[in-house]
């Protein structure tokens, strides 16, 4: 395994006691794409934080390509590449000079540096933008220079902090290329996400993590394969009282796997079944359904039967 987290634990204060990472344990396999899909305040940062020798745990033990990060934190950053929640681009330097500076810090004679430099920017298709500054950039273009950057002293692993916060639609499918592709160059990618698609899109393996602790840890397939339905469907109600007893009446429709109580309504677990839809709507009628959507299962589905709450809450 290139990550190895044992009992990992984060306490913040010595007064309040605030638990950020409580007991994680982690591996992940040379060359996968790793998500940790959480809740903002997961505790998810911080075990990258961590990871990347940025923070020390309290208790517990990472190793990255067999190396201890708090023992030996200097030799293994040369196996860490990092991409943090916010941009941290050089503002007084060019794209070029960004990873060009970055080459030399790690050792990099100054042609060597020079030919990584370029090499990088035609992967990412940054060539025509080398000479501008950060600030002339779009979120989607300053994040790919960003990554560009951290890989280019050519780390084992890279770990990503929320890489699609604040982009847009196009721009993260952008990044999501940009991510796979670095599979090819056999480098091991750890990411933080509260996006269900992110992770389902782009992770080999899911943790789902929320207060600090990994809730259940399998392939994306797997996991919402382990909700047992198909298909969800989100009813909203005028009549709240009546939540209870609409929910045992639609429990017993054949293809109802479960309903449950939400906060303007109930949500139903389905699998698929003709005219299931009809009877859905046929039993909330009578408590006043005001609206209905239907999602497939996702890992969002799984997060909310392990927690009861979505994913954004």
């Amino acid at each position: 395994m290139i990550v190895e987290v044992r009992g990992l634990k984060k306490v913040y204060g010595s007064k309040t006691g605030v638990t950020a990472v409580d007991g994680i344990d982690l591996n992940v396999a040379d060359g996968a794409i790793y998500g940790l899909l959480g809740p903002n305040g997961a505790g998810k940062t911080t075990t990258i934080s961590i990871c990347t020798t940025r923070v020390l745990p309290t208790a517990g033990q990472v190793r990255i390509a067999g190396v201890d990060v708090v023992a030996e934190a200097p030799h293994a950053r040369q196996y860490i590449g990092v991409v943090p929640q916010y941009n941290t681009l050089d503002r007084a330097c060019t794209i070029s000079e960004n990873i060009f500076f970055h080459c030399l810090f790690f050792g990099f004679s100054r042609p060597a540096a020079k030919a990584r430099t370029a090499e990088l920017l035609e992967q990412f298709h940054l060539t025509e933008r080398a000479e501008a500054y950060p600030a002339q950039l779009s979120g989607g273009l300053a994040q790919r220079v960003q990554i560009a950057r951290a890989i280019s002293h050519r780390p084992r692993v890279l770990f990503l902090d929320e890489p699609s916060a604040g982009l847009d639609p196009q721009s993260r499918i952008a990044m999501w290329d940009a991510v796979k592709g670095l599979r090819h160059q056999g480098i091991t990618v750890v990411m933080t996400t509260h996006y269900m698609e992110e992770a389902d899109e782009l992770c080999d393996r899911v943790a789902i993590i929320d207060h600090g602790k990994i809730l259940v840890e399998d392939t994306p397939a797997a996991l919402k394969q382990s909700v047992g339905a198909q298909k969800v469907y989100e009813l909203h109600l005028r009549d709240q009282p009546g939540r209870p007893e609409l929910c045992a009446r639609l429990s017993r429709i054949e293809g109802v796997s479960k309903a449950e109580q939400t906060g303007d309504g109930v949500r139903v677990l389905a699998h698929g079944a003709d005219g299931l839809l009809s009877d859905v709507v046929s039993a909330a009628s009578p408590f006043g359904l005001k609206d209905m959507t239907i999602t497939e299962a996702s890992l969002e589905t799984v997060f909310i039967q392990l927690t009861g709450r979505d994913l954004r809450e």
